[in-house]
């Protein structure tokens, strides 16, 4: 098979893992003729970064061919689709060649499992470490690592990979053993509980290298070299939402927990896609893709605004409001918490008003400290008054209960059908498969 069509394949294989972000590592570049590449810059882009920056990577499978049957996954050993497999030194000269022509920054590098989980992972860490000891290359490298894999090539991996990641798969423990029986939620956890302690171990002695006093006495020791970053972004995982019966809160708990035992930098989350030839024990159609886009709206309150799991998810039917965004539906259901004085509120509690952002709060505690709040000064900062007003007291304003109809979208089926048409496009700008972008 050509290299053409080997990649027309793996390419579009690869277009169902939502986890190719490429920020939180350490700037690198190949500025003064050294090495080749970038973490950083612009180019014609895959995915965007969670910080806003376009990042462009080839994003692709090793091969897809897998021994694995799981029934939600259409590279799986029973599906009926063309396999191809990609030579180590093939993915290594096509990340070269495409960084050389401007289309990449990087490289997001999966695969089935063939053979072993240990000889698949050792191919993949193979493309890794010639990328970087025998090209030098400099640019992002997120690796996706197998959870039954060897301790060791797990350590391998993190010393030339930016991110690592292990996808937890479902949300559930129950959901993995029903869809994916080969697999084990212990295997998944341990691996990237191995990870979390590699990535502290490094960040722990980095640290004692960096506070060694330095020896200048004739005679005295040198000051210790630094030891190398391992895994710098950290890691990350993907969980697959509407293939099962769980619930939003089941799948926020499962993040929280992921977050809390193994320090994760993002959680995922990918809506089920109807595949060919599916299992009867799937559903026949796609989730609303909003509810994609509610979860990580939920997601990012748990990380940045100090929300519980269980907090966001508060009724009796474990669902997000698909009508309205988690932060608005949950100062909806407690009125007894507002309005808040933006004059005298602490940061945490200004972190729940509907429409203040972080950096919005961030600006709103500088300008109070020099003077009292009045409802222009929101309008000069460009905050989103229309939403934020109901919710507040400043001087000069004081809300009434007519105003929370104003912080209401539109209709709940005409906001429900603008995020899902948002959502489905943003999708389908990164699951397109970049020989369809024109890029190859």
């Amino acid at each position: 098979m050509d290299l053409d069509r080997k990649l027309a394949i793996l390419a579009d294989a690869a277009k169902y893992d939502a986890s190719c972000s490429s920020s939180g590592t350490e700037r690198r570049d190949s500025r003064g003729g050294a090495g080749m590449g970038s973490t950083e810059g612009m180019g014609i882009c895959h995915s965007y970064a969670p910080d806003g920056r376009c990042i462009s990577l080839l994003k692709i499978l090793l091969t897809n061919h897998c021994q694995y049957d799981c029934l939600y996954c259409v590279n799986r050993a029973s599906s009926n689709v063309p396999r191809a497999r990609f030579q180590v030194e093939e993915v290594v000269a096509l990340t070269l060649d495409f960084y050389r022509r401007n289309v990449i920054e990087g490289l997001f590098l999966s695969s089935g499992i063939v053979k072993s989980p240990d000889f698949t992972m050792e191919q993949v860490v193979r493309v890794a470490q010639t990328l970087r000891e025998e090209h030098d290359f400099r640019g992002y490298i997120h690796l996706k690592t197998i959870p039954d894999a060897s301790e060791e090539l797990l350590r391998r991996a993190g010393l030339y990979a930016d991110r690592l990641s292990i996808n937890v798969e479902l949300p559930t423990d129950q959901g993995l053993k029903a869809l994916a029986p080969e697999k084990d939620t212990a295997a998944i956890h341990r691996s990237m509980g191995r990870l979390k302690l590699h990535i502290d171990d490094a960040k722990a002695e980095r640290r004692a290298v960096a506070e060694a006093p330095i020896r200048v006495l004739p005679g005295a020791a040198t000051r210790p070299a630094r030891p190398p970053r391992f895994a710098p972004a950290g890691q990350s995982t993907q969980m697959i939402i509407g293939a099962d019966a769980s619930d939003d809160r089941s799948i926020l708990r499962s993040s929280a927990a992921l977050y809390g035992r193994f320090r994760m930098r993002r959680v995922y989350y990918s809506a089920f896609s109807p595949i060919p030839d599916a299992s009867r024990a799937l559903p026949l159609k796609s989730p609303p893709l909003v509810r994609e886009h509610r979860l990580y709206q939920a997601d990012w309150l748990m990380r940045f605004y100090g929300f519980e799991h269980d907090e966001i998810v508060d009724d009796g039917t474990g669902l997000l409001r698909l009508d309205v965004d988690p932060k608005l539906a949950w100062a909806l259901a407690h009125p007894e918490r507002f309005p808040v004085d933006l004059n005298v509120a602490p940061r945490e509690l200004l972190l729940r008003v509907p429409g203040l952002g972080v950096g919005s709060v961030d600006k709103l505690l500088a300008a109070r400290g020099t003077r009292r709040l009045r409802a222009e000064d929101l309008r000069q900062l460009k905050l989103p008054t229309r939403k934020v007003m109901p919710f507040v007291i400043v001087d000069g304003h004081q809300p009434r209960q007519a105003d929370l109809l104003g912080a209401l979208p539109r209709s709940a089926p005409d906001a429900a059908a603008a995020s899902a048409s948002a959502s489905a496009s943003a999708s389908a700008s990164v699951a397109m498969p970049a020989i369809q972008m024109g890029l190859f």
